[in-house]
Formats: C-alpha cells, sequence, structure tokens
C-alpha cells in the first residue's frame, strides 16, 4: 500500500536522501517502498535544535536518514547521557526513544523524540514560573511514581508518564 502524501505549494519533502520541494500548486503524490521519508514540518536542522531534547530529535533522525549509523549513535548516547544527568525524569521517554532505535524502528523513535521535547518544554516552563514540580496531571498523570530520579527542586516530584505503545 503506497504512502499517500500532500503538500501544500512550497512545501518540501525528504525522500531518502532527497529533498523534494513542491511547485506552486498543492501536490499528491503516493509513495511506495522503504526510503526514509520526512515531511518539513518534522525536519530539525542543527541551527534550529536550540535545546537538548530537541538535540536528541536530530540525532534520530540522521540515524532515521543516514545510512552511517555508527557515527550518529556515538553522538546520540552522548546526548541522551547528557539529558538524563541533567534531568533523570526523562530516563522512561530516552529509554523509549533508545528501545525504538535498538530494534530498528527510527520513525517510531522520532516520534518518542517529539514527545522528550514536549517534556522538556514542560520541565522549562516550570523552572521559569518557579513551580517546585510537575503534578500528575500536567505530565501525563500515569507511570511512575513520585521521587524516581534526582531531588532538584525542578525535578522532584516529576513524574513522566508510561510507555504508551
Amino acid at each position: 500500500m503506497a504512502l499517500k502524501v500532500e503538500l501544500k505549494p512550497g512545501e518540501r519533502i525528504i525522500i531518502g536522501e532527497s529533498v523534494i520541494t513542491n511547485d506552486n500548486q498543492r501536490t499528491r503524490l503516493f509513495i511506495e517502498g522503504d526510503a526514509p521519508i520526512l515531511r518539513e514540518k518534522d525536519i530539525l536542522t542543527p541551527e534550529t535544535a536550540d535545546t537538548p531534547a530537541k538535540r536528541v530529535y536530530l540525532a534520530v533522525q540522521l540515524m532515521y536518514l543516514s545510512t552511517d549509523l555508527e557515527r550518529v549513535k556515538e553522538s546520540y548516547f552522548t546526548l541522551v547521557n547528557d539529558i538524563v544527568k541533567a534531568a533523570p525524569s526523562t530516563i522512561p521517554y530516552v529509554t523509549r526513544i533508545s528501545n525504538s532505535i535498538i530494534s530498528g524502528s527510527f520513525y517510531k523513535a522520532l516520534k518518542e523524540a517529539r514527545k522528550l521535547i514536549e517534556y522538556e518544554g514542560t520541565l522549562i516552563s516550570h523552572v521559569q514560573t518557579g513551580s517546585a514540580g510537575l503534578s500528575e496531571n500536567q505530565s501525563g498523570g500515569t507511570g511512575i511514581t513520585a521521587g524516581t530520579g534526582s531531588d532538584s527542586a525542578d525535578e522532584s516530584r516529576s513524574p513522566a508518564p508510561a510507555d504508551q505503545g
């Protein structure tokens, strides 16, 4: 079954190692095959990867698109070690991303990395507003109990959601 992709005027898409830019009218493509595909809205560049979680996403994106996985995996593991040290409550997110990578499900790993970016935004907003932690409703409400991770002000009582699939 072919993947159907509709592109807006001027929208770009990566298919395999090629960047395709749509002309000035809406276009519908039917794509068959196993090449990696990323829409423009899902693409991060080194310039837009301006937070630790976004850099993790960029590393996963490069693994998804690359044929040289070993070089990128080394960078990925350095990045996730740094993010886990800084915010231990990210461990469930990083675990799901890493498990997807290990199983070769790079697109699923990208979706999990998106969740890490969202969680990072929540952590940052709570630090900026001076909140002592996240309530269960704000971080997903299920899964790991309070007290997991470090005891720092922005991390304590910050449950992360359990694996959702």
